[in-house]
């Protein structure tokens, strides 16, 4: 569709029809194509794809229209329905301000013979592209008396930090999805209990998901047909789609494809070789959102943080198949409050303030889903102890037959990061996995109904949650592929099907984790491959507080959009934590300064605690580790302590939960074997880092070895620089380097 500016509207045109946004006071209005000839002097800006909606920052200042500048094709859902991520937007101020470029496609009914600019084909930088936007609040700013420039400054301010969140929320989470012709707020099974209700698309969601209500409540309230053109159903989540071939005559060598893009094109087989369609949709309930440490637990509506309904749908021939799950916080009242580094959980009320709210979720939760089984992964000791005991009273008081509570500690399960015992788990409710069943429709209409649901939670509802909800979602796959006949009833899913599975719901888990709390799911890569790199983070003391506490600085903005998205009245005073912020940024730049003290001091801490006395300590290294299975590469902190002693290494390996190192290796230096240096092992693309393989003997025999890389590096470095480190740090050992360095060389 085009968009044109006039001198009082933006007008957005498609064929017949078109909208008018008021550049006065923000206001809606359908009018016919033929209109714009009374419009004075419009000029075509570009095209667009849709309306989001529209948001007013603050209360001073101008609405700003949301449209949707770009998108990507996700993929095509059964009934050939086109699904589509937001990639990028384009804010426009309804102000009598003149819009700055806003880098739109060019039209060519408008723009005849212009050629597209080249910036429009590339990727803009976001930073510059919002900065050309918010030169336009600036030339807004009038000056009666210097109090009022001041005032306008600090709005400006204010406006331009959340204007960025904003930004960032859309153009740099892939989070934001939509269908012109599916309803992606609802299930099969919902659907197909309204099927025959002849309504428009938006007027048929599932309230709880379609993310963009309130920005458009403007046009929803508008009572006439030809709104339903222009109203588009958004949601918050995750979607992937992707056709899968059943051979199991394929090695998984021949899957060459990388972990975060699988293949786009489908591969012409022979009949013999059944295929199916898998996609994986999560949507994110609109209610009580936000980030981690702003929004836990339940509100007064029965409402809980991170609620997120996962639905897997397996598409073969006709059938279609569909499984959902459901995570969310627990339904208490409870925060972690503190610029402290993972702040203990507390209870915000009691049991009996708790009780009619809890009661007020499980009920909205069982009106939906009909069962619900608990599986609640918190710490049964600890620190999470208190989470998990509230839960359990909440669950006996509430006392409802629909309600089955079933509790495994993962971390106890899975301790030394075997996340394969989870199969000890779904082992266990087998019974119940197959007793709920799923929703199966044909186009003769439906053939079985799913029977409740599972609500899977940790304290986060991230990367346990989405490691147990993958393996339940597994063994549902696998009973409906073998229900249709596409899987020999003894036979496990294909290598390489399984390898694009899991890095389906690895791919969901990191989404959804993103949008919660900032960062990729940490235990993203046992969910990609089915193993598990050793796990932890490690935060040195004053450094990772700073990080900390600007990451909760930046939450606060984050938090206070989503709100405004949302309708919901901004509650923190943002001037006063813009004011803050900017104090502890050069409080953080001061710190990093220090950074390899603080590190030395680290390790001269448990230099001493682990080195015997008659051993002398010749140098330490932060380092990660490098486990030859796929790895996430977004972590960017130290995750362990290399130590050199006249007679040893230690490999020592941090618990960030706890804050001190939890276990640790010593390995004499005449079972070390020898050092290589080369990039990093990975199963896809190319190595981003370069990192130090020591092999050595263990009880006599070959083969063990720890693979180590440092402190993340630029990934458009060419690896020079951190190869001189690595080696360095291998000659320290006073050993002999197998080979010079290598760009090329595979050390796995």
């Amino acid at each position: 569709m085009e968009l044109f500016q006039a001198k009082d509207h933006y007008i957005l045109q498609s064929g017949e029809r078109a909208l008018w946004c008021s550049r006065r006071d923000g206001s809606l209005q359908l009018r016919a194509a033929t209109d714009l000839l009374l419009a004075w002097n419009p000029i075509c800006l570009g095209l667009v794809e849709g309306v989001i909606g529209k948001v007013q920052l603050h209360t001073d200042l101008p609405w700003w229209l949301l449209l949707i500048r770009q998108k990507a094709l996700i993929g095509k859902l059964p009934g050939d329905h086109e699904v589509c991520k937001i990639t990028k937007i384009a804010v426009i101020p309804l102000s009598e301000t003149e819009p700055q470029d806003l880098e739109l496609e060019l039209c060519k009914k408008h723009h005849f013979g212009i050629n597209k600019p080249e910036k429009i084909t590339q990727s803009p930088d976001d930073t510059k592209f919002l900065l050309k936007t918010l030169t336009q609040i600036k030339s807004n700013v009038s000056a009666p008396n210097k109090k009022k420039i001041k005032e306008s400054k600090e709005k400006e301010r204010l406006e331009k930090r959340l204007l960025e969140e904003l930004f960032k929320m859309f153009m740099d989470s892939d989070s934001f999805y939509y269908s012109l012709t599916y309803d992606l707020t609802n299930s099969v099974q919902r659907q197909s209990a309204c099927e025959k209700i002849n309504l428009p698309l938006w007027r048929k969601v599932d309230d709880r998901f379609f993310w963009n209500k309130h920005m458009i409540e403007d046009l929803i309230s508008i009572d006439n047909a030809e709104v339903d053109f222009w109203i588009i159903p958004i949601i918050q989540g995750f979607v992937q789609i992707e056709e899968l071939v059943v051979n199991y005559s394929e090695s998984s060598d021949d899957d060459k494809s990388s972990p975060e893009t699988p293949p786009q094109e489908s591969t012409c087989v022979d009949d013999i070789h059944p295929t199916f369609l898998v996609a994986l949709i999560s949507r994110r309930s609109r209610h009580r959102a936000g980030m981690r440490y702003k929004r836990r637990g339940v509100d007064k509506n029965g409402n809980v943080a991170n609620y997120v309904e996962t639905e897997q749908l397996i598409h073969v021939h006709n059938h279609t198949l569909s499984f959902i799950q459901t995570r969310g916080s627990v339904p208490v009242f409870w925060s972690q409050v503190g610029y402290r580094y993972n702040p203990r959980p507390r209870l915000d009320k009691s049991e009996n303030e708790t009780v009619s709210c809890f009661r007020a979720h499980f009920e909205e939760q069982l009106k939906n889903y009909k069962k619900q089984v608990i599986i609640n992964l918190v710490d049964q000791t600890g620190r999470e102890k208190i989470i998990g005991d509230a839960y359990l009273k909440q669950v006996l008081l509430y006392n409802n037959a629909n309600l089955t509570y079933v509790s495994f500690d993962f971390h106890e399960h899975c301790r030394g990061m075997k996340f394969e015992n989870v199969q000890t788990l779904t082992d266990a409710i087998h019974d119940i996995i197959l007793d709920m069943k799923w929703c199966w429709v044909d186009q003769a209409g439906v053939i079985c109904k799913q029977e409740g649901i599972f609500r899977v939670n940790c304290m986060d509802c991230l990367d346990r949650t989405n490691v147990v909800q993958a393996a339940i979602a597994r063994v549902v796959m696998e009973q409906q592929l073998k229900k249709l006949g596409v899987m020999p009833p003894e036979q496990p899913l294909p290598v390489k099907c399984n390898r694009i599975y899991q890095i389906i719901w690895a791919n969901n888990g990191d989404a959804i984790s993103r949008q919660y709390a900032g960062t990729a799911a940490l235990k993203g890569d046992f969910t990609r491959t089915g193993e598990r790199k050793l796990a932890g983070v490690m935060k040195d003391g004053v450094n990772s507080a700073n990080r900390y506490y600007l990451n909760r600085f930046r939450d606060a903005y984050r938090q206070a959009v989503i709100d405004l998205m949302q309708g919901i009245p901004v509650t923190e005073d943002l001037y006063s934590i813009f004011t803050k912020e900017k104090e502890h940024e050069a409080l953080h730049k001061e710190n990093l300064r220090s950074h390899q003290e603080l590190i030395s001091q680290l390790l001269q801490s448990y230099m001493k605690l682990l080195l015997p006395d008659d051993e002398k300590f010749h140098g330490g290294w932060a380092l990660i580790d490098c486990d030859p299975s796929l790895i996430d590469a977004t972590h960017k902190d130290v995750d362990v302590l290399l130590l050199l002693s006249n007679s040893a290494y230690y490999v020592a390996y941090y618990d960030d939960e706890i804050d001190k190192v939890n276990q640790y290796q010593r390995l004499s230096l005449e079972a070390l074997e020898k050092i290589e240096i080369g990039p990093e092992p990975t199963l896809f693309g190319k190595p981003k880092f370069s990192c130090m393989r020591l092999h050595y003997k263990y009880k006599e025999m070959s083969g063990y070895f720890h693979t180590l890389r440092a402190v993340v590096r630029n990934p458009e470095e060419d690896g020079k620089g951190r190869a001189v480190n690595l080696t360095k740090t291998s000659l320290a050992f006073g050993l002999r380097t197998e080979g010079p360095w290598l760009k090329a060389r595979i050390i796995y």
